[in-house]
């Protein structure tokens, strides 16, 4: 049984019931208040991990309100999407970040010298998100919306460390095995034939650094889905790139001790795949550089670390010998557990991966500022009542598509 700590605080489940943890939390639901956020494109309506998502909601009663931050193409998206959502016993949000009323917000907003028109993706549903769900909540649970393993413990166990006081948690983010649900595999390749290489190999170069340290100390530091209360949500720069887990970590680390930070356990996970891109500007590809830069930037911010092209190079030598190091150890524990594990594709996608070493290193040497979206306490400073602006959009937006008729009969909460 795993009992290790490490330098964050690490959550087990070590069995405790599902159930009792639900009583506890509900025993201190009336003096903190839990929100979930999720992320998502119209086109995620339509399968099915989405639907389990929004049906596994309904039966939490330890979630107060639901914000969704939605990109659709056209009103009758959004409006299918208010429907989609309207089962859901908890206060209700769909924020339709890309319709006319959230636009022009952000346009004003941009007229008073702070500009996040031109941010797009992930990282700008997250930041409009948490300013609406941070009204709303002391704690916010994040996830995507492609989980297909999901069930209420997710948002439950993302939650609870945050609600529960006495912690003294501020943030908490998710790790567990990523096992292909209908064909038995290791995935989270970025995250095993990756970064765990690539921290080992920064590590060689730099030193005992206390950025490494703690990046080293979470058990899946990729995952997409940890809560944070509503003061860190207000104080964090989004990244603006597919480095936004990773960003993330960082912005954590900027801003609060280690010891009010937590990982939990959340058992056996899966959800949709990225390609890997036939270029280094797509998919998984995109992604470790993006990573990389990320992470080189904060080390030098925090740790004082001059990266050379002669740095990048020895990394790239390095991290080919640790990514060939591990692919050895994951065929052994994919043997153990009759897991399905193609030795030689493992060893070729480390190879790509090894290429992204190259087209990040020269980019960050080019150019090493990053995409952050500025923190919502900057934004406040330009528009006080901003996430108030935004809550009563969304809600007007929802209110139309009732009016239009595309929706049928639905309950919107004020």
């Amino acid at each position: 049984m795993d009992y290790k700590q490490d330098p964050i605080t690490t959550i087990h489940d070590l069995g405790c019931p599902i159930e009792l943890l639900e009583e506890r939390l509900m025993q201190i639901r009336d003096r903190s208040a839990g929100a979930v956020l999720i992320p998502a494109l119209f086109s995620e309506l339509e399968r099915p991990a989405l639907s389990q998502i929004r049906d596994q909601l309904q039966h939490c009663p330890f979630v107060s309100s639901v914000v969704v931050c939605l990109y659709a193409d056209t009103f009758e998206e959004y409006a299918r999407a208010v429907k989609f959502f309207a089962p859901l016993p908890q206060t209700t949000v769909v924020i339709w970040e890309n319709g006319d009323r959230i636009r022009g917000i952000l346009e004003y907003l941009k007229e008073r010298g702070l500009d996040l028109v031109r941010h797009k993706g992930k990282g700008k549903a997250v930041w409009l998100g948490l300013g609406v769900a941070s009204l709303l909540a002391d704690a916010i649970a994040l996830h995507d919306a492609d989980i297909v393993t999901y069930d209420r413990s997710y948002p439950l166990k993302l939650l609870y460390p945050l609600m529960e006081q006495e912690f003294g948690i501020s943030f908490n983010k998710a790790y567990y095995a990523r096992i292909g649900s209908h064909t038995r595999q290791l995935n989270g390749r970025v995250c095993r034939l990756f970064v765990t290489p690539l921290l080992m190999a920064l590590a060689e170069l730099f030193g005992d650094r206390h950025y490494l340290r703690y990046l080293n100390a979470f058990r899946y530091p990729l995952s997409g889905e940890f809560a944070l209360t509503n003061d860190l949500a207000l104080n964090t720069r989004i990244p603006g790139d597919w480095g936004l887990e990773i960003g993330m970590l960082a912005e954590v680390y900027r801003n609060i001790s280690p010891k009010r930070i937590a990982q939990v356990d959340l058992g056996i996970f899966d959800h949709k795949h990225q390609s890997v891109g036939n270029t280094c500007d797509e998919g998984l590809q995109k992604m470790c550089r993006d990573i990389l830069s990320s992470i080189l930037r904060t080390l030098t911010e925090t740790e004082s670390v001059v990266v050379t092209a002669d740095v990048i190079q020895a990394l790239r030598v390095k991290f080919r010998r640790k990514a060939q190091d591990y692919t050895r150890q994951y065929f052994v524990d994919a043997a153990f557990n009759n897991l399905r594990y193609d030795r030689h594709q493992e060893e070729v996608m480390a190879e790509i991966f090894e290429q992204a070493i190259v087209d990040a290193g020269g980019r960050y040497l080019r150019d090493p500022a990053g995409t952050q979206i500025p923190d919502w306490t900057r934004a406040l400073a330009v528009i006080p009542d901003l996430r108030e602006q935004i809550q009563v959009a969304a809600l007007a937006d929802a209110r139309e598509a009732l009016d239009r008729s595309f929706c049928g009969s639905l309950t919107i909460a004020s």
